[in-house]
């Protein structure tokens, strides 16, 4: 596990900080590769995270969400005290049971995710995992079925 310190900046809505050239060798090495995205974990100003190294706009950059740092937004400019090392930890998310069999009560809706990319799938299956009451769960569930069934949007997304 690395130590650093790095000042949080902003891209676009997005904060993040830049990672010293010692830290990412040591990722490189640790990943066994220099490219794609980077599984780790560590702490920001002693509260742990997992998190994904990503490359964007020829630099590599670990962005800092709301759970990493409170408020992360309103912070920019503030020195954060980082550890961060590769996380071998698989990070799968398995789909919400009610969503497998919803898929299999719609044919149309279960082709149609299937041909999503695999990014978009997780992507639907991390949103209706982490929502908190059975009441959004539900109410997104259906939009989400009736998206993928050809209706509306969903993360302003419209299928075919």
């Amino acid at each position: 596990m690395k130590n650093f310190r790095a000042t949080l900046d902003i891209i676009g809505v997005n904060p993040f900080v830049f990672l010293p050239d010692d830290v990412l060798e040591m990722l490189f090495e640790q990943f066994g590769k220099r490219k794609g995205q980077i599984p780790v974990r560590g702490t920001v100003n002693d509260v742990p995270y997992r998190q994904t190294l990503v490359r964007f706009a020829g630099e590599w950059r670990l962005y800092i969400n709301m759970i990493m740092l409170k408020d992360s937004p309103r912070r920019i400019g503030e020195m954060l005290d980082i550890t961060i090392e590769y996380d071998p930890e698989p990070r799968t998310i398995e789909p919400p049971e009610a969503f497998l069999t919803a898929l299999e009560a719609n044919l149309l809706a279960k082709e149609n995710f299937q041909h999503l990319s695999p990014s978009r799938q997780l992507e639907i299956n991390r949103y209706l995992t982490n929502l908190k009451s059975e009441d959004a769960f539900q109410r997104n569930l259906a939009k989400i079925m009736a998206n993928l069934s050809g209706e509306g949007t969903f993360f302003g997304r419209k299928i075919g």
